[in-house]
């Protein structure tokens, strides 16, 4: 979808949405590597959705700029976003670890319900990169002298409601999401263990962030350079 506004100052959301696209691309084989990182550059340098444009117009339409002037683009990016990363095949409906450990990260699928078993052993389950095959899942997690550790990002809405014995259940970073975002409910029990859930955002766009941040500070200092010399 192409914007009727090519100068409109873009969002860094946009900007995020469109790098988004670039990395699909070149992993789909769309884009070579030396491509994607001209692409990659020049998005998060762009100022204005006509910069932006060209560089998926080749690409499927899934990270075009949004359009401001139809009503499939007053969605806000983040909604949009999350209705992407919503439905699909579970990849992963159990995790368990006895005397050991079990890790659920990265591209991966939540199914509607998902259960976490520990036994003098722990889990970790990251949510951040994850798809969900539902908008409204529940993961179960079952601690006996063990733990599980749930990682969410900011924009999901975490409900906690599991039962500690001689153990806990952490409540402490519970809370609403965006609108569109998935809702997760913690459920189970802890015996002589712990369920701990912790906020963060996405490492990506953490990355992504702190790059632009350094680019922006280089871009300060060269300006400062220059001044001095004139």
């Amino acid at each position: 979808m192409t914007s009727e506004l090519p100068e409109m100052r873009a969002s860094d959301a946009e900007r995020e949405r469109i790098a988004e696209t670039l990395r699909e691309a070149v992993a789909e084989g769309r884009l070579t590597m030396e491509e994607f990182e001209q692409r990659l550059d020049a998005a998060y340098k762009a100022r204005t959705h006509g910069e932006l444009q060209p560089l998926v117009r080749d690409l499927p339409v899934s990270g075009t700029v949004v359009d401001t002037g139809s009503a499939a683009g007053s969605a806000q990016p983040e909604e949009r976003d999350w209705a992407a990363r919503v439905g699909g095949t579970a990849t992963s409906r159990t995790g368990v670890g006895v005397m050991g450990g079990f890790v659920r990260r990265g591209n991966w699928t939540v199914p509607r319900r998902f259960t976490a078993f520990t036994f003098w052993g722990g889990g970790e389950i990251d949510l951040r990169e994850a798809r969900f095959e539902d908008r409204d899942v529940e993961i179960r997690c079952f601690a006996v002298m063990g733990g599980v550790n749930v990682i969410a990002p900011p924009e999901i809405e975490v409900q906690v409601g599991g039962i500690g014995i001689m153990g806990g259940f952490d409540h402490g970073s519970a809370g609403g999401g965006t609108p569109g975002a998935p809702r997760v409910r913690i459920t189970g029990l802890a015996f002589w263990g712990g369920v701990g859930l912790s906020r963060k955002a996405r490492e990506e766009r953490e990355e992504h962030r702190l790059e632009r941040e350094r680019r922006d500070e280089e871009r300060r200092l060269e300006g400062e350079r220059r001044k001095s010399l004139e």
